[in-house]
């Protein structure tokens, strides 16, 4: 039995477009699923009154070790004649941002020995005693107007976390 032409067009327009149908379907299920990123939080404001009060306290406690505006030891990667490591910089090059407010905070009252020195004695004094808790709350937002939005969106997750106590090297309080 002979179709007649028109219907024979009419089947075959079918068919393709049931075969375009068909394999865009196999395509879009081939594609993978879009990754979806969570929004970052927005990072709290830095009141510029505590960072005026944390730089003045930085520059009478912690600028002789840390550099004037906090970039650290010269060579503060290297170990000393000694074997200690200088102090570092508290800014985007430093590690100061990989640290909780609550870390920082036990740094700067407990003060710190670092594990890769080689000698026995505190790498850090402790400045509990000299240094109230919003003196070095005020610190500590100095040093987060130094880091860029990213180590502040990192730092303000280790906040987030359970907080991890360090050793109490100087025993002090």
């Amino acid at each position: 039995m002979r179709l007649p032409l028109d219907d024979l067009r009419s089947r075959a327009a079918a068919t393709a477009a049931g075969l375009v149908l068909f394999l865009g379907s196999c395509a879009i299920q081939a594609l993978p699923a879009p990754t979806v990123r969570p929004t970052p939080a927005t990072l709290p404001s830095l009141n510029p009154e505590r960072i005026t009060h944390g730089r003045a306290i930085y520059s009478q406690f912690c600028a002789s070790c840390h550099g004037a505006n906090a970039e650290g030891a010269p060579n503060w990667e290297q170990p000393d004649a000694r074997g200690d490591l200088p102090a570092p910089p508290h800014d985007d090059s430093g590690h100061t941002w990989r640290h909780s407010d609550a870390q920082l905070g036990e740094i700067i009252l407990d003060g710190l020995r670092d594990p890769f020195n080689k000698t026995p004695e505190l790498t850090m004094p402790p400045f509990s005693g000299r240094l109230g808790d919003d003196d070095v709350g005020a610190v500590v937002t100095y040093f987060k107007s130094l880091w860029s939005p990213e180590h502040r969106e990192f730092q303000e997750q280790q906040n987030r976390r359970p907080s991890v106590p360090l050793p109490n090297p100087g025993g002090t309080r």
